[in-house]
């Protein structure tokens, strides 16, 4: 791997089609594009642009590539990015890319047009949700309108869900003969040989937090905002840990908007029943040791961490909103609730409490749905189909 703007080492010939993924933060690249980077490594030249400031990025994730480091925020700033919209010029001019292809909204404005400007014939962008469904007035439709110009620059764009596809079509943001979804839906699938059930994580994991086998866990796994729907999350289970005593919540993800108080306020005397973590590079072993997973979202494109829940073997709790809906079905693999209502998931997870025959079908199904119709590899050989057909 070179850092900056020298020829990748990637052990194709230079005369092999150059691609070049560009993403705002490394977290994309690890959490999804890894297994599409090393496959489009044995076939194409492959050049990774991405905010970062780590020369062996790449290297720590056993990737062959180019990096390329731009600044690309994802704050709205004007200066910071006109500066990353002419550095990715500059580059697609220089390297004469066959392919690009983004992901993340300002990683994908900005690409889409500095590939049209620069004439890259394949333009691809990966719509993994929408930012301004949970907006409103002028900051919805300046969002609503970059996504707009991301479709109209791009030559190809591809939707994470059905579903988002679905509404995106509704919304006149996308074409329908401009856009599609890989298989069944997400980003990257689910890595089954990780996310799988695992009595040694989960007796360890459980060890390790004081939980005894017969609580009952509720896991939720991301990003703490209000967007997440964590504090109708703290709500409901309060409710149910009133009634339902055997019951544990366990919540890990970086808090970015200062929820976690507010959460702890929201669980008044179950506050003690609840665990936080902040960060875990590990996962799986928290999914293998939870019983339910909960994702009460007012807004997300596919919902990745519901298939990795259901390939542990737990089933899922989550709002009716595209996205989630593509990844639950709904009775069989998990429950779902109209996003913001308290009442509808208390129940959904009093339900689950106290019927384990019903968690552990459920559980079952979820895992035997995630492994048919979501496993990564599936979805990175789809994917490569698609450069192939895309580039000619």
């Amino acid at each position: 791997m070179i850092f900056g703007d020298n020829l990748p080492q990637t052990g194709v010939s230079p005369s092999h089609p150059r691609i070049c993924y560009v993403v705002s933060s490394e977290i994309t690249v690890a959490a999804f594009l890894r297994e599409h980077i090393r496959h489009a490594g044995t076939r194409y030249g492959v050049t990774v642009a991405v905010n970062t400031g780590n020369p062996e990025f790449l290297t720590t994730l056993g990737l062959k590539a180019t990096l390329q480091s731009v600044a690309i925020v994802r704050r709205i700033a004007p200066w910071q990015d006109l500066q990353a919209l002419l550095a990715l010029y500059r580059l697609f001019r220089r390297r004469r890319f066959d392919l690009v292809h983004s992901v993340s909204p300002k990683a994908g404005l900005l690409a889409m047009l500095a590939g049209f400007l620069a004439r890259v014939p394949v333009r691809i962008h990966t719509f993994t949700g929408q930012v301004w469904v949970t907006r409103r007035g002028y900051a919805r439709w300046l969002l609503k309108l970059m996504d707009r110009l991301i479709a109209l620059f791009a030559t190809h764009v591809l939707v994470d869900s059905p579903t988002q596809r679905e509404f995106l079509l509704a919304q006149h943001v996308v074409s329908a003969e401009k856009s599609r979804v890989l298989g069944k839906g997400s980003i990257s699938g689910v890595d089954a040989s990780r996310f799988r059930p695992d009595p040694q994580a989960r007796a360890a994991v459980r060890r390790k937090l004081g939980y005894r086998d017969s609580d009952v866990v509720f896991l939720f796994l991301g990003r703490l905002n209000r967007d997440k729907g964590v504090i109708d999350l703290a709500q409901a289970f309060a409710r149910i840990a009133a009634t339902a005593q055997n019951t544990r919540l366990l919540v890990i993800g970086p808090d970015e908007d200062g929820l976690q108080s507010l959460m702890q306020a929201s669980l008044g005397n179950a506050a003690a029943l609840a665990k936080f973590v902040s960060y875990t590079d590990r996962p799986e072993d928290y999914m293998a040791a939870a019983d339910v997973f909960c994702m009460p979202s007012y807004r997300e494109g596919f919902g990745t961490t519901i298939i990795e829940a259901a390939a542990a073997g737990i089933p899922a709790i989550g709002s009716r909103i595209y996205g989630v809906t593509d990844a639950i079905d709904d009775g069989a693999t998990g429950l779902l609730f109209d996003p913001g209502d308290t009442g509808q998931l208390a129940d959904a997870m009093l339900r689950l409490v106290s019927n384990e025959l019903l968690r552990r079908e459920m559980g079952e199904q979820a895992r035997a749905r995630a492994l048919r119709d979501f496993r990564a590899g599936a979805i990175t050989a789809e994917l490569m189909r698609f450069y192939a057909a895309a580039i000619g």
